[in-house]
């Protein structure tokens, strides 16, 4: 760190390798030997399966195995995949169907997967597949989000999963009756597909009676514990490893039908088993984000503070219950429900819905876009309809920074905020929009400015494992409970420990990934990562000191308590003998002192931090054509003490592009019977780069008190206000010509349509 000091913008580390074609992903890395797996999906949405004909598969050149459910079924292994789970308003139990790994005498959604192929080669494998035969008894599709329509599961008659409350719901209603003002919208935040850049793979490899499952997810520990349920293996026979990662946006986080069959399949054949999906079965598989309507009301006293918030929403679940489906959609969602608002009283409704599509986990966000897109898209409107001015508004109705530590009617307890400032400098870096939007006047084009100011917030695990290894060559092993999707975690973790140890970059390696290495880990999923990792990196670092301490001073001829590390050397009044971490660890291994030269830690935090932010977008658009786009984008976030300022601004980048995309592009559509339309790229419109403008990021930092370091985590943060921020500014930019309802997405046709008739054809 003798170039930048600390907390300065270095560049990835891990960067030279991706640029320069030396990445390891689950495809670089096939076993020699390796079979291949491909598996048979369902054609249709909805069906009765009355025959399956697996025969002429198995006779195809090559092919090593077919598998069907019940031969899942008949290895001993339990085929029925976990599903998160919550109770009803009234107590009673959300409904809990069965999802096997392969479908069972029904199929539900199209892509659903019904067989496996095993092969000696990829090509093999994928024509075997086609030769499968399966006859259905089709059924009526179910789409859309109300009780009712073909049942799904006898478990849920009327298609309805769960119907979960949250809240105070008679003082809300009181609160309403007594308001000087309501003001309500329906907000509808549209299904998107994750796209990670590399699709969903595994491999699977049996030997000595011993699993080793490489797959390309978001942490080992969990997969480790799932593969031992349902193989009915004790978890120290399985070995979970996961190599470099092109994107995982939370969709890698859980296991999939496809990674038992897998390694059931490494297991029978005693050979490694390598799959991976293309592009379009991962968009056909992969779970699937958002897809919710909400009913947002917001009652307001007559000096326009809030008094009470209640929201109902009705969410897509996708044909089952995922591992995390129900919860994400409530727990999460109901974390940053009151934004960053003093509110007296709120309840929240969520009604989740079975139809035949894709799982849907909420991800790109999990929970915290849409909580938010909800909240910001109803202050938008009461400003609108109360004629407030919307900055105005937030800053009233702002959470004081004097009421910190500040207890909301969820539950949450934000630490710290100064929302008025951090709003305050995002006013100062968007003036002269007045001006701006004259200049587009003359030219026949409109122009809007949409704010959104937005908390999340972050933790997931609070638990974490970190442990410091020293090697021969004078390096240091810094191995890590996380795992990195593309975020950069390991230019933070080498810059964090190299400004608490002092042991120069190039010296230390982080090593992620391996379930072999510690005993446990949380993985990554909402941004949880840097903060909590760090800090068990910093007790990591303390049970090192304090074992190296006696060591020393026998060496230095001084007393224990004397020895002192200044994050660089050690010291002791006294004597002249100073050593580095790593001149200290030399000297321990010289003398055989084997146990100084590895320590670990495993902490646990006590609570959440809450980072926060405001976004401003400006958005064009040309009324002949509908044509739309953000034209400057701006913002100030509070993501408390930042290690790197680059890799945060790098992941506001992102997060921003991601919500972009969501605001004017993507959206995931079906036809009356449950087909995927956009089950390509030709089909699905992600976000172009010429699509997404500079973005103009301001750190704001009111450090956590969550955490020693003072973080607050920004891996979501960016999307979190950018669906928000730029749907108000497509709103304020047609609510002058009469349009008062405009949801996403926002493609030329759809914003054509509302300015030429107020409304959008429906589809």
């Amino acid at each position: 760190m003798d170039k930048f000091g600390k907390s300065q913008p270095v560049k990835r580390t891990e960067d030279q390798r991706f640029l320069t074609g030396k990445g390891q992903y689950i495809d670089d890395a096939v076993p020699g030997d390796a079979l291949f797996a491909a598996f048979f999906r369902s054609q249709v949405a909805h069906g009765r399966i009355t025959a399956l004909d697996l025969d002429a598969a198995r006779e195809a050149n090559g092919v090593r195995l077919v598998m069907a459910l019940d031969e899942l079924t008949e290895a001993g292994i339990d085929t029925v995949l976990n599903a998160a789970l919550v109770s009803n308003r009234d107590g009673s139990k959300a409904a809990a169907p069965d999802r096997h790994m392969l479908a069972k005498d029904r199929v539900r959604f199209v892509g659903e997967p019904v067989a496996v192929v095993i092969a000696e080669t990829q090509v093999q494998a994928r024509d075997a597949a086609e030769l499968i035969w399966m006859e259905t008894e089709d059924l009526p599709a179910k789409l859309d989000l109300e009780m009712g329509g073909e049942p799904l599961h006898i478990e849920a008659p009327d298609n309805r999963a769960f119907d979960w409350g949250m809240g105070d719901e008679a003082a809300t209603e009181a609160a309403f009756q007594d308001a000087a003002h309501r003001v309500q919208l329906n907000v509808a935040d549209n299904r998107v597909i994750v796209t990670s850049i590399e699709p969903r793979g595994c491999q699977a490899a049996w030997s000595d009676g011993r699993l080793h499952f490489a797959y390309s997810g978001q942490g080992v520990w969990a997969m480790r514990g799932q593969l031992a349920q349902k193989l009915k293996l004790e978890p120290e026979f399985i070995r979970v490893t996961t190599p470099d990662v092109g994107g995982g946006f939370g969709m890698k986080v859980m296991p999939y039908p496809e990674y038992f069959c897998v390694a059931v399949a490494a297991m029978k054949l005693g050979q490694p088993v390598h799959w991976m999906s293309d592009r379009s079965e991962a968009i056909l598989s992969d779970h699937h984000g958002r897809d919710l309507t909400s009913l947002a009301e917001l009652a307001f006293d007559e000096d326009h503070r809030i008094t009470a918030y209640r929201v109902h929403s009705k969410v897509n679940l996708g044909a089952y219950n995922s591992h995390f489906g129900q919860a994400i959609q409530t727990n999460l969602f109901s974390k940053v429900l009151m934004g960053a608002y003093d509110v007296q009283t709120s309840y929240l409704r969520v009604e989740g819905f079975f139809t035949n599509t894709t799982q849907v986990d909420a991800y790109r966000g999990a929970g915290r876009p849409e909580a938010i897109y909800v909240l910001e898209r109803a202050m938008d409107r009461a400003a609108r309809e109360l004629g407030v001015d919307p900055w105005e508004l937030r800053r009233k109705n702002f959470i004081r920074p004097e009421a910190f530590p500040y207890k909301t009617t969820t539950g949450e307890v934000y630490d710290v905020g100064d929302f008025d400032m951090v709003l305050s400098r995002a006013s100062e870096q968007t003036l002269g929009f007045a001006a701006r939007k004259a200049v587009d006047a003359e030219r026949g084009l409109i122009r809007g400015q949409g704010i959104c100011y937005y908390i999340e917030s972050i933790l997931g695990d609070p638990s974490e494992n970190a442990k410091i290894a020293f090697c021969e060559d004078g390096t240091v092993n810094l191995y890590v409970g996380t795992q990195s999707n593309g975020q950069g975690h390991e230019t933070a973790y080498t810059q964090f420990l190299s400004d608490q140890i002092g042991v120069p970059l190039d010296q230390i390696n982080v090593i992620q990934g391996d379930s072999d290495q510690l005993p446990a880990g949380g993985g990554t999923g909402g941004s949880r990562s840097v903060t909590v990792q760090n800090t068990a990196t910093l007790a990591t670092i303390d049970v090192m000191i304090a074992a190296f301490a006696p060591y020393l001073a026998d060496k230095m001829g001084v007393e224990e308590a004397d020895v002192n590390f200044d994050h660089e050397t050690f010291r002791a009044p006294g004597s002249n003998l100073t050593p580095t971490l790593i001149e200290a660890a030399e000297m321990a291994r010289a003398d055989g002192r084997t146990d100084l030269l590895q320590h670990e830690a495993r902490i646990t935090l006590d609570a959440r931090s809450y980072p926060n932010g405001a976004h401003v977008a400006e958005i064009v658009i040309d009324c002949f054509t509908g044509e739309t786009w953000v034209d400057r984008y701006t913002v100030v976030d509070d993501f408390g003490n930042l290690i790197n300022p680059m890799l945060a601004e790098g992941q506001v980048h992102g997060g921003v592009a991601q919500g972009i995309g969501q605001a004017l592009s993507e959206r995931v559509e079906h036809d009356a019977q449950g087909q995927l339309l956009t089950a390509s790229l030709m089909d699905y419109a992600l976000p172009r780069a010429s699509e997404i403008p500079m973005i103009k990021f301001t750190s704001a930092p009111v450090p956590s008190t969550s955490n020693p370091m003072g973080m607050k985590g920004c891996g979501e943060a960016g999307t979190v206000g950018a669906l928000a921020a730029v749907a108000n500014a497509v709103q304020d930019a047609l609510w002058e010509h009469g349009v008062r309802q405009a949801d996403m997405p926002f493609t030329p046709l759809r914003v054509w349509e509302l300015l030429t008739h107020g409304s959008v054809t429906a589809k």
